[in-house]
């Protein structure tokens, strides 16, 4: 007998239960990558800080070799008021010394190599800069500078005295002797033995150039020049004639220009003479001025062709 088997549908066999899809991405995937992300960073971060320690050690390394070259070094005494002592010292052998005063050329100090050198320098009266550099075969170099102010010993100057000129020296310890000369001409000697004095000297005629040099008893020199242009002035002389008014006479060897009269002190008079007469007929001039009762004053200018002037005052009561 046939046997039939039935089967319920309602009793289908329940499938596995399934892990939610949801979870398995919250769980596996976002929360890995998360993981790696923040690792790298990480690594990132400390590889960085690694690569700028690195570079911070090189450039300190760079810089402590630089610095572990020293420069030469440049010492400075003074030994005497108007003298000072230059030395450079350096580890390495100095390949070039210098000094120099303002904006002169410098002036080598021979280093031969060596690793010393040393000096004794003029320090010059006045206000002046030293400027001293040095270099050593590394190319390590170094610059020294100050200012030095020395007195005069001796102060010179010079003025116009009429148609000649004054040579005034004042000094802080007397004064033994003075030497002039004008151009290459042979020096003049005049003692002195004071702290000042004042000499009157000729002026040649024309451009010349003088030059003082005045030694003290401690034998500091001073030495003064100067460019001088020498003229003539115009002779000048007034008197009373016979009748008692003023008789005024003037020669110039190139000629008069123009004569001025100021009386009392306040009335002006100008003869123009250049535009009256020629130059050969005004070499010398003369002139009558009348006088009167009482107090007079007269002040005469008179004016070559270089326009060179001589003044001469008189003041006579009639």
């Amino acid at each position: 007998m046939n046997q039939i088997l039935s089967v319920d549908n309602s009793s289908k066999i329940k499938p596995k239960k399934q892990k939610n899809p949801n979870n398995y991405e919250r769980n596996s995937g976002p929360i890995e990558i998360n993981k790696i992300v923040k690792f790298f960073s990480i690594a990132i971060l400390i590889f960085g800080i690694f690569i700028i320690g690195t570079g911070s050690y090189s450039m300190y390394k760079e810089m402590s070799s630089g610095q572990s070259k020293p420069k030469p070094v440049i010492y400075v005494e003074s030994i005497e008021e108007t003298k000072i002592l230059l030395r450079v010292t350096h580890e390495s052998p100095l390949s070039k010394v210098t000094y120099q005063w303002n904006e002169e050329e410098p002036i080598e100090i021979p280093t031969n190599g060596k690793n010393s050198v040393e000096q004794q320098i003029d320090v010059p009266e006045g206000t002046n800069a030293l400027a001293i550099y040095a270099v050593d075969k590394n190319g390590q170099e170094i610059e020294y500078r100050k200012v030095y102010t020395i007195d005069k010993t001796i102060n010179i100057n010079v003025e116009p005295d009429g148609n000649q000129l004054k040579i005034i020296l004042d000094g802080r310890s007397k004064i033994t002797y003075m030497t002039y000369r004008w151009d290459e001409e042979e020096e003049t000697r005049i003692d002195i033995n004071d702290m000042q004095t004042e000499q009157t000297i000729e002026i040649p005629i024309g451009l010349h150039t003088l030059t003082v040099i005045a030694v003290d008893e401690n034998n500091k020199t001073e030495t003064f020049e100067k460019e001088v242009n020498g003229v003539k002035k115009p002779k000048l002389d007034i008197s009373l004639d016979e009748e008692g008014n003023f008789l005024l006479k003037a020669s110039d060897e190139k000629g008069i220009k123009k004569v001025e009269f100021i009386v009392d002190e306040q009335n002006k008079y100008l003869i123009d003479l250049e535009k009256i007469l020629p130059v050969e007929q005004r070499k010398e001039f003369e002139y009558r001025f009348e006088t009167h009762e009482g107090e007079n004053k007269l002040e005469l200018i008179v004016y070559n062709e270089d326009d060179i002037t001589e003044t001469s005052r008189v003041s006579v009561t009639i």
